[in-house]
C-alpha cells in the first residue's frame, strides 16, 4: 500500500473509533473510556498485518462488532472492550494471559469463550454443527456476554459476506438461520434477529429475496400514504390527552413475507398484513400501562377491533423481557392492520433485548435478572447425554416456541412455552415435583398427564411419595428441562434394576457352574444380542431374560467349550452370522405413530437405520412403510413434498415394552379383602392397574382387573402372590 492509501486508512480507523466512542459517551466513565481505549490500541496493535477477504484492514471487523454491541444492543464497557479483543488471542500473538493481566479476569474469561467458539471446526455436517452448537452454548455458564458479542460478530460477518465465495456464503447463511437467529430471537434481540434472518434469506434464496425487496421497495410511499391516513384519524384524539407520542410503519421483515407466503401458499400481494404501526409513547414508570390502555381505547374507537387478535405483553410479559399491546384493526380501506402499543422504555427493550431490560434494573435485580436467565438456559443444556441433534432440536423448540401463560393453584402466574403439558408445568415449579407427580388437575378438572395446557389454565399436581418417572412420560414431556429430568432418573433407575440383576446372574450361573466374569458377560451380551452389559443385567433384573433362557445359553456355553478342543476356534462366531433385521428383532422394536402400533416395514437401502437411530416412516406405494434415518438424505425432500405420506417412529426397547393383562379372581367375601389385593399389587409387586371390577353374591366375590407388566414372569409372580391371601379361591389369567 502507498503511504497515502495508508494514511487515509488510519484515518478512517480513527473516525470509526470516535463513531464507537460517541454511541455510548453519556454512559462511559472515565475508567470505562481509559478500558475501551487500552483495547483498542492492543487490537490496532495485535491485528496491523492481517488484512480481511475484502481487501480492508482487519482491525474495521472487531471495531464494527464492538460498535453493534455498544448501540444495537447497549452493553457495558467491559462488553465493548471484549468485542474489540474478541479475535486477539484467536488469530494473533497475544495470549489469554496477556489479556487476564491487561484488563482483568471478566475480559478474559469472555474472551475465552469466544475463542473456545472460534476454534469449533468449520466445515462439518448437521450432527457436528449440533455438537458444536451444544458446546457453544455451554460457555454461555461463564458469561452470557459471550454469546451475545458472538451474535453480534456473526451479524457484521452477515453484513459483509459478499468477498466470501458463493459456497461459503451458503454454508454461513444456513448455519445463521440454523443457529443464531434462535439465539438472537430468544435474548430479545428482534432487530438483530430479523437482520439474521433477512440476511442468510439473501444468500440462500437470493431471486426470491430480490424479488421481495424489489415489491418493498416499489410499494413504499403507498405505504407512507396509508401511515398518513391512519395517524390522522387518531391525532387529534391523541392530541386532545396531552400525550407526548409518535406513530411509524414497519413493513414485515423480508424472511416473515417468505414465510407467510410459504405457509399461506400465496403471492406477495395476497399478504394483507405486510406491515405493523407502532404508536410509542414517553411515560413514567407509573403511568406506563395506564397511557397503554388509554392508547388502545383511542383507537379501537376509531378503528373496529378484531376481538381475537388482542395480545396483551404489558400484564404478562414475554420470558424474554418483551413487553406491548398489540391489536389488529380494520385500518382505512377495509385493510387489518396491526398496531403496536409500547412506551419508549418498552421500544427499547423489545429493540436491544435483555441488555436494554437490565438497564432499568439496578444493582442485585439486574445481577437477578442475567441469573435467571441463565438458569433457564443451563436447563436445557443439563442434559449432555441426549444425541447431539436431538438436543438442538429440543432446544431450537424451547427458543423459538411462543409462550402460554398459566395460574398455579395460589394465583401465580407461570409463563409456558405453547403446547406444555401437565407434566412440563411440574418440572417448571420444581424438580421434586416433577419427579414425584401422580396425576393433574386442570381448572378443577382431574386431566391426563399428555393434555396440552392453553393461556389462563390454573394447574393442580397431584403428588406422591411413591410416583416416579416411567418411561411414558417422555411422550408426555415437551419442554427440554422436563425431559432432561425424566430420562436421567430413568437411566437411574435403570442402573439399580441392572445391579439387582447382576447378583441373580451371579448366583443363577453359579448354580450351573459357571463364574460371572468379563469373558462370560461378554458371551452373553452377544448371545442375547445386546449391546452393552447394563442391557442385559437389567433384562435379567426385570425378567425378560428368566431362568430357561440362561440355561439355553449356560448349555450352548458348554457345547462351545467342548468344541474349542475339537477345532480351532473362529474369531467372533456368533456376529458373522446375524444379519439386521435378526438384531432389530430381538434387540429393539420399532413402532409407528402416535399410537405406537406394530406395523410391517422395511429398512431402507439409503441410509441404513439401525436400532437407536432417530427414525420415521414413509408409506411408499408398493414397499409399504419404509424406514429412514431423520438425518438421511433424502429425508428433507420426502418430509417437504410427501408430508402426508410421513409416519413417525421410534425404537422402544423390548425389555421396557408393556403388555395388559386381565386376571380374574374368585373366592370367599371378606371384610378388607380388596384393599389387601390392591396392596399386594400395586405396593408390594409396583406394578400397574388400569381397571378393576368387584361383584358379589351370597358371600361369594368375582373380580377381574386389568394390569399393566413388563413380561409373562412379573404375571406370574403376581398371580401366585395373589393366590396367598387368605380367602381366595382362584386366580387366572383370562
Amino acid at each position: 500500500m502507498t503511504p497515502t492509501a495508508i494514511e487515509k486508512e488510519n484515518k478512517e480507523i480513527a473516525k470509526q473509533y470516535k463513531e464507537l466512542l460517541k454511541i455510548s459517551y453519556q454512559t462511559l466513565t472515565d475508567d470505562d473510556k481509559a478500558l475501551i481505549r487500552h483495547a483498542f490500541e492492543i487490537a490496532v496493535d495485535a491485528h496491523k498485518d492481517q488484512r480481511r477477504k475484502s481487501g480492508e484492514a482487519y482491525i474495521f471487523h472487531p471495531i464494527a462488532v464492538a460498535k453493534i454491541v455498544a448501540s444495537e444492543i447497549g452493553l457495558d464497557a467491559v462488553s465493548i472492550a471484549s468485542a474489540l479483543l474478541h479475535d486477539v488471542v484467536e488469530d494473533t500473538d497475544y495470549t489469554l494471559d496477556d489479556i487476564e493481566r491487561m484488563f482483568g479476569e471478566t475480559v478474559a474469561r469472555i474472551v475465552d469463550g469466544l475463542t473456545k467458539i472460534a476454534h469449533l471446526k468449520k466445515d462439518m455436517n448437521i450432527s457436528q454443527q449440533a455438537e458444536n452448537f451444544r458446546k457453544m452454548l455451554l460457555t454461555l455458564h461463564d458469561d452470557v456476554r459471550v454469546i451475545i458479542i458472538k451474535i453480534a460478530d456473526r451479524y457484521h460477518n452477515m453484513l459483509t459476506l459478499e468477498s466470501m465465495p458463493e459456497h461459503k456464503q451458503v454454508k454461513m447463511a444456513s448455519e445463521t438461520l440454523y443457529i443464531y437467529a434462535p439465539l438472537a430471537h430468544r435474548i430479545g434481540l428482534y432487530n438483530i434477529k430479523t437482520q439474521l434472518e433477512d440476511l442468510s434469506l439473501k444468500y440462500t434464496e437470493p431471486e426470491v429475496y430480490n424479488d421481495i425487496l424489489d415489491k418493498i421497495e416499489e410499494s413504499t410511499e403507498e405505504q407512507q400514504a396509508y401511515i398518513d391516513d391512519f395517524t390522522g384519524i387518531i391525532q387529534d384524539s391523541l392530541d386532545k390527552e396531552g400525550l407526548n407520542y409518535h406513530i411509524k410503519g414497519r413493513m414485515k421483515s423480508i424472511f416473515s413475507i417468505r414465510k407467510k407466503m410459504k405457509v399461506q401458499n400465496v403471492s406477495f400481494d395476497q399478504i394483507y398484513d405486510k406491515f405493523a404501526i407502532r404508536i410509542i409513547y414517553r411515560s413514567d414508570r407509573a403511568n406506563e400501562k395506564f397511557l397503554a390502555w388509554k392508547i388502545y381505547s383511542i383507537v379501537t374507537d376509531h378503528f373496529t377491533p378484531n376481538p381475537v387478535r388482542l395480545r396483551d405483553w404489558i400484564s404478562s410479559p414475554k420470558s424474554t423481557g418483551y413487553e406491548a399491546l398489540h391489536i389488529t384493526v380494520m385500518g382505512p380501506m377495509g385493510k387489518w392492520v396491526e398496531v403496536q402499543i409500547r412506551s419508549e422504555r418498552m421500544h427499547e427493550i423489545a429493540e436491544k433485548g435483555y441488555a436494554a431490560h437490565f438497564k432499568y434494573k439496578h444493582g442485585e435485580q439486574k445481577e437477578q435478572g442475567i441469573e435467571e436467565w441463565l438458569n433457564k438456559l443451563q436447563e436445557a443444556l443439563e442434559n449432555s447425554n441426549t444425541n447431539a441433534v436431538d438436543f438442538v432440536e429440543e432446544f431450537k423448540l424451547n427458543l423459538y416456541s411462543k409462550e402460554i401463560f398459566v395460574f398455579t393453584p395460589l394465583g401465580e402466574l407461570k409463563s409456558m412455552p405453547k403446547g406444555a403439558t401437565p407434566l412440563d408445568f411440574a418440572f417448571n415449579i420444581h424438580t421434586e415435583v416433577g419427579m414425584h407427580t401422580r396425576g393433574a388437575k386442570v381448572n378443577g378438572k382431574l386431566v391426563p398427564l399428555n393434555t396440552t395446557l392453553k393461556s389462563g389454565d390454573q394447574v393442580e399436581i397431584i403428588t406422591s411419595d411413591q410416583a416416579k418417572p416411567n418411561q411414558n412420560w417422555l411422550d408426555y414431556a415437551t419442554t427440554a428441562r422436563a425431559r432432561a429430568k425424566i430420562k436421567s432418573s430413568l437411566r437411574e433407575e435403570k442402573k439399580v434394576i441392572a445391579n439387582e440383576g447382576k447378583e441373580i446372574l451371579r448366583r443363577k450361573l453359579k448354580s450351573q457352574k459357571i463364574t460371572l466374569n468379563e469373558d462370560t458377560i461378554n458371551k452373553m451380551v452377544m448371545y442375547f444380542k445386546l449391546k452393552t452389559s447394563l442391557d442385559l443385567f437389567y433384562r435379567v433384573g426385570v425378567g425378560a431374560i428368566d431362568n430357561q433362557k440362561i440355561k439355553d445359553f449356560t448349555a450352548s456355553y458348554n457345547n462351545a467349550f467342548i468344541s474349542f478342543f475339537k477345532s480351532k476356534i473362529r474369531r467372533s462366531p456368533v456376529l458373522e452370522n446375524i444379519d439386521k433385521d435378526e438384531i432389530t428383532a430381538k434387540y429393539d422394536m420399532l413402532v409407528f405413530g402416535k399410537e405406537e402400533e406394530k406395523l410391517d416395514y422395511t429398512l431402507s437401502q439409503c441410509c441404513n437405520p439401525i436400532p437407536g437411530d432417530p427414525v420415521f416412516g414413509f408409506i411408499s406405494v408398493s414397499e409399504g412403510i419404509k424406514v429412514h434415518k431423520k438425518n438421511c438424505p433424502n429425508a428433507i425432500s420426502l418430509q417437504s413434498n410427501y408430508a402426508y405420506r410421513i409416519i413417525s417412529a421410534k425404537w422402544i426397547d423390548s425389555s421396557q415394552e408393556e403388555f395388559r393383562a386381565e386376571i380374574k379372581l374368585t373366592g370367599i367375601d371378606t371384610v378388607g379383602l380388596i384393599s389387601e389385593i390392591t396392596e399386594i399389587i400395586s405396593t408390594h409387586m409396583n406394578v400397574n392397574m388400569q381397571n378393576l371390577n368387584f361383584s358379589t353374591e351370597g358371600g361369594t366375590f368375582t373380580g377381574r382387573i386389568t394390569v399393566v407388566v413388563k413380561n409373562n414372569n412379573i404375571l406370574q409372580k403376581l398371580i401366585n402372590n395373589l393366590m396367598l391371601i387368605s380367602g381366595i379361591d382362584k386366580v387366572s389369567r383370562v
